[in-house]
């Protein structure tokens, strides 16, 4: 299941998680996280349980978007513990996604 992060629900949902989160930091007009959307849901599902999987619209988010400074999207943050263990900026393949994933949940 991919959640949908906000303001409203960013503290309870990620920051108090008692499993990793991966936050997808994106906006509906840019086409690499349109690309990035459906592997994405697909990593969501295969961790369901394991890690938290999520989008948070940096447009209608933007404090949370400049806490975590992102400066450019897609942006993925990994948050384990309340705390961002792991950023990266860009599309990035599955593989690539779930190696970093991987790295976290051992």
């Amino acid at each position: 299941m991919e959640y949908k992060f906000t303001t409203e629900n960013f503290n309870a949902e990620v920051l108090e998680s008692d499993v990793p989160v991966l936050v997808d930091f994106y906006a509906d007009w840019c086409v690499p996280c349109k690309m990035m959307a459906p592997i994405v849901e697909e990593v969501a599902g295969s961790y369901e349980g394991k890690v938290k999987v999520g989008k948070c619209n940096i447009e209608e988010n933007m404090d949370i978007a400049q806490k975590y400074r992102v400066m450019h999207i897609p942006t993925f943050i990994i948050f384990k513990d309340g705390q961002a263990v792991e950023t990266s900026v860009g599309a990035l393949s599955k593989a690539e996604l779930e190696k970093k994933l991987q790295g976290i949940i051992k």
